[in-house]
């Protein structure tokens, strides 16, 4: 018997109980994986609060992780038991062992440890496609992140710089501003002490920028609308602070004919294919030293319900891991 971070029910952090959790053989396809370390992501919190419904009860969070293979189901012939894989979009793993559909499993290269992997496979992915794909990013892109000291903002600043963007942050302390700064932003708002749309129009010179990616949500909405130039495009991919509501289409032309998408990493990972690729090009990335992956925060995996505390709290910043 394993042990493994139960949910029985929706609510609040203290749903999170470190218990024993079996763990079936693999089946078809899948891989069983004796995990080192899990990634601490906001999706695991809307999957534990309610705001998106879980598969089941009871459940084990968690979307992605970092271990190694300890036995292979049926029809399984890339992966062996020893190698070391991580992965992005399985489930249950703050656990001990966890059951990985091998279709989403990686290898896992040289030079880059387990905790880092568990740390970057969601975070590096989803930056991955927002600057490649969500919105092509180059030298002449002036580009608006929040959250910049976030776990994904710190990937993502770092990558868009490397791509040669102008880019600017926002970030709600003196601390987490030094942290953007230091993680590629040109320039760095706190959103706590400024008004950002005003910022962005006396840094761009009235000139505002050519996309905003948004992950906090209903703080900064609309208001991100109006740190775009005229078609520029807003890319929503998270709601750290609430949903948004009652988003009403007309804006988008009132605003200038704005473009608006809420992409998920999953819609841009669904083939093998594209798994692969994104991977790759974020352990290029990496390993090339154009994006430095620092973690911040590391909870032992009987403390899950204190990182979800801290992270909800906005106390984090930059990449966590739990380990395991």
């Amino acid at each position: 018997m394993t042990k493994a971070i139960v949910v029985d029910e929706i609510g609040g952090p203290e749903k999170l109980v470190w218990k024993e959790h079996s763990v079936a053989a693999p089946g078809p396809g899948q891989l069983r994986i004796r995990q080192k370390a899990a990634g601490l992501n906001f999706i695991d919190v809307y999957f534990r609060n309610g705001t998106y419904k879980a598969p089941r009860f009871p459940f084990v969070p968690g979307k992605e992780g970092a271990g190694t293979v300890v036995a292979v189901g049926e029809g399984v012939t890339s992966f062996k038991e020893g190698d070391r894989v991580a992965y992005a979009g399985g489930e249950g793993t703050y656990a001990e062992e966890a059951l990985v559909p091998a279709a989403q499993a990686v290898h896992l290269p040289d030079g880059i440890d387990e905790e880092t992997a568990a740390a970057v496979m969601l975070k590096g992915m989803t930056s991955e496609y927002l600057l490649r794909r969500t919105f092509k990013v180059g030298p002449d892109t002036v580009l608006l992140f929040h959250a910049a000291a976030g776990g994904v903002g710190v990937i993502a600043t770092q990558w868009a710089k490397h791509l040669g963007a102008t880019v600017i942050g926002t970030a709600g302390s003196q601390e987490k501003c030094d942290i953007a700064r230091e993680n590629g932003c040109d320039y760095v708002i706190n959103y706590r002490e400024e008004n950002f749309v005003e910022a962005v129009k006396d840094i761009t010179r009235g000139r505002k920028c050519d996309v905003v990616y948004d992950s906090v949500g209903r703080d900064t909405f609309p208001a991100s609308l109006d740190c775009l130039k005229r078609q520029g495009l807003f890319v929503s991919f998270g709601q750290s602070s609430g949903v948004i509501e009652n988003f009403d289409l007309a804006l988008l032309n009132q605003k200038g004919s704005l473009f608006a998408t809420r992409p998920s990493l999953f819609g841009y990972t669904a083939t093998r294919e594209e798994l692969e690729a994104s991977a790759r090009a974020l352990f290029k990335v990496i390993g090339s030293g154009a994006v430095k992956i620092t973690i911040n925060q590391v909870y032992p995996i009987a403390e899950a319900a204190r990182a979800h505390e801290d992270l909800e709290n906005r106390r984090t910043s930059g990449l966590s891991v739990i380990r395991i």
